[in-house]
């Protein structure tokens, strides 16, 4: 994370979900999460031994592999794959994305002036979607995480920021850009903050927009040229929300020093400063008539106060977490007030009493706004969904879902039909490589799933959560054939044996399980004297077992042998946390992954490094083999948001994708090799290859 100056305050709603999606990165692979108690034989013999030692539970034969016979899962798509080039050195620079699964992680919702269309901000871009029927009418590619956009009175703009120091890729970004609501094309710039911008809004009459920044400034701006009209200076902390009043003469800007300042427009004086709490203010909203001013708080309070000389008229206390957005309705009657805790909730502006709590929303409340005849109200949340409430009587009208949340883990079926991926939201979905239409959601988890594999046939999923078990899916029905319990931490990495007979799971409780998939039964498990295991792979042949390590101290391979769970080698070299392993196709060498930014190619046959692929400039989160074995993607995070292509042979970077917008957390080919999944943290899947 970013420190001193540029560090997210950590009460700010995006630092929060930045804290949220990195917490698996951080505690896992830092190693710095809780440890397991260690059976006293394995403590002993951990103490006792100089090299990692394995402690295996009554050993059961190994099943004897049966034949496997791939079953065709049916399809009602008769779409052909976009990709039909197998992805080679030779044309790895012609890579390119074929098609994007899922939206994003939905921010912020604006109706149009007119009411008929609905502007939604996400970790990718901004969208904008016909009011009526929710059909998406433009997609505008941003380049990067919306923190924060505004729609313009008259329709045709959208003013949209990066999230600057927090999630955004690359160098850090505290531009504005003005974007063409009819085309989508960029039409100007405005920069001169020094830090990332957290709020946006256009002055009534389209000619001014303002900005509030984590610089403790609010800028106001000439749409028409993009000029710097002036710079408000005064507050103490980060400014979070900008207002402009009905009539467009004043300016509210709410800030995390606890204060509401309000400015005259035209000067940029200063009126007067409403001292609200010591939390911070979150959101701001003037009413429709410009006599009244609400501020939502980090203390869980709605607050609303008279614009003529800043007393307090009606404290509105109910939320048990912190208000994020507010809003008036346009009659001025009703106030909306989204919240961390999961709620939207309604009040009587008159008199400050609670209406009425739309309940639904799965995750923290980001944003509210009403449309502009007042009948309906949309939410947005981390949840990953926008809802439309019918204002009159708090029903949900409709919902817009962003099909994923954030992609930890992505793999493909064995005849490159199916894609499954493991999110934030507990669930494992499976999608039509064809079309990317979503076939089937898997649901039963109660924590994030960090892992999905396939079974050599196709016919088993495995997933692996943050809820300490593993799953084991039928994947033509999409039902639960068991649960697997023992595991005592998080798990990072499920794999099954080559041969389908092993499904291994790998934890930060500091052991690795296998299993017989054939009943469920425990085989071995196998402990580790290390923090926490973050990924691992059988070797083609089902005789060897890799395991990396979320130690910074240990940042080693372990090699053992699956047969009788003797360590066969140490793999050493890496100076920072092993993230990700991968044996190529022929058994013969390792790949691993680290947060040192470096991938390493080692000889299996006897430890020996063969190379070390540099020029990442994040760590590497993720490594994947092509089938036919000459090429290695790998995915980056940390601000690097890449895929890199490289040449097994020499080592040589061969191509970097972009177009992920957060770490890329997963890399996997088609097992024909004509394509490559990545998911990432931005909450999207990307498909690639050669059109």
């Amino acid at each position: 994370m970013p420190s001193g100056r540029n560090a997210p305050d950590p009460h700010h709603p995006i630092a929060r979900m930045f804290a949220a999606v990195m917490l698996f990165v951080f505690v896992v692979a830092c190693g710095s999460s809780p440890q397991p108690t260690v059976p006293e034989a394995s403590q002993a013999s951990t103490a006792a031994a100089a090299l990692p030692t394995m402690t295996i539970t009554p050993t059961r034969v190994i099943p004897t592999p049966t034949p496997i016979t791939p079953t065709p899962i049916p399809f009602t798509s008769t779409a052909t794959p976009q990709a039909a080039q197998l992805i080679t050195v030779a044309n790895a620079a012609q890579v390119t994305e074929l098609r994007r699964l899922g939206k994003g992680i939905f921010g912020e919702a604006a109706w149009s002036q007119d009411g008929k269309r609905l502007a939604v901000s996400s970790s990718i871009g901004l969208y904008l979607y016909d009011a009526e029927t929710l059909q998406e009418e433009l997609y505008i590619d941003t380049a990067y995480w919306v923190n924060s956009f505004a729609y313009s009175p008259d329709g045709t703009m959208l003013a949209s920021v990066a999230p600057g120091t927090i999630v955004v890729s690359g160098p850090h970004d505290y531009t504005i850009r003005l974007w063409n609501v009819n085309d989508g094309s960029l039409l100007r710039t405005l920069e001169g903050h020094t830090d990332t911008v957290y709020s946006l809004a256009f002055s009534p009459d389209g000619t001014t927009l303002a900005s509030g920044s984590y610089d403790s400034t609010v800028r106001l701006w000439n749409v028409n040229d993009g000029s710097l009209l002036r710079t408000l200076e005064g507050h103490k902390n980060y400014v979070d929300s900008v207002a402009f009043s009905p009539d467009g003469t004043l300016l509210a800007s709410g800030s995390a020093d606890g204060s509401v300042r309000l400015w005259r427009v035209s000067d940029g004086s200063l009126l007067f400063t409403i001292e609200v709490n010591e939390n911070g203010v979150s959101s701001v909203a003037f009413s429709p008539d410009g006599t009244t001013l609400a501020t939502g708080s980090y203390d869980n309070i709605v607050r609303l106060w008279r614009v003529n000389d800043g007393s307090l008229l009606h404290t509105l206390e109910g939320h048990t977490g912190p208000v994020l957005s507010i809003g008036f309705s346009p009659d001025g009657k009703l106030l909306a007030s989204g919240s961390q805790d999961n709620t939207v909730r309604l009040w009587n502006v008159a008199n400050g009493s609670l209406l009425r709590t739309l309940e639904g929303h799965t995750d923290y409340v980001s944003s509210v706004a009403f449309s502009p005849d007042g009948a309906m109200l949309a939410s947005t949340s981390w949840d990953n969904t926008v809802r439309l409430w019918n204002v009159d009587d708090g029903s949900l009208a409709r919902t817009l879902e962003g099909n994923t949340n954030i992609v930890w883990s992505v793999t493909f079926s064995p005849d490159g039909r199916l894609l499954a991926t493991g999110s934030r939201d507990n669930t494992v979905r499976l999608w039509n490589v064809f079309d990317g239409s979503i076939l089937r959601t898997l649901e039963g988890h109660t924590g994030e799933v960090r892992s999905v594999a396939f079974s050599p046939d196709g016919r088993l999923l495995a997933s692996g959560s943050q809820d300490n078990t593993v799953r084991l899916w039928n994947v033509s029905e999409g039902s639960l054939l068991r649960t697997l319990e023992g595991h005592t931490g998080w798990l990072t990495s499920v794999d099954f044996s080559p041969d389908g007979t092993m499904l291994a799971s790998g934890s930060i409780d500091n052991t690795v399980r296998l299993w017989n998939v054939a009943d469920g039964s425990l085989l071995h498990t196998l402990v580790e004297n290390t923090s926490g295991m973050t990924s691992m792979a059988f070797s083609p042949d089902s005789t060897l077992l890799a395991v990396s390590s979320g130690s910074t101290p240990d940042a080693t391979v372990h090699l053992w042998d699956v047969n009788d769970g003797s360590l066969v080698r140490t793999l050493e070299g890496h100076t920072m946390d092993v993230t990700s392993v991968a044996f190529s196709p022929d058994g013969t060498m390792l790949a691993s992954g680290s947060a040192d930014s470096t991938v390493r190619l080692w000889n299996v046959a006897d430890g020996s490094l063969l190379r070390t692929l540099e020029g990442t400039t994040g760590s590497v989160s993720s490594v994947a083999f092509s089938p036919d074995g000459r090429l290695l993607a790998s995915g980056s995070g940390f601000f690097d948001s890449t895929v890199r292509l490289w040449s097994v042979a020499d080592g040589s970077l061969l191509y970097v994708l972009e177009g992920h917008t957060a770490d890329v957390n997963s890399v996997a080919f088609s097992a024909d090799g004509t394509l490559l999944a990545s998911g990432s943290l931005d909450s999207t899947v990307r498909l690639w290859g050669v059109p």
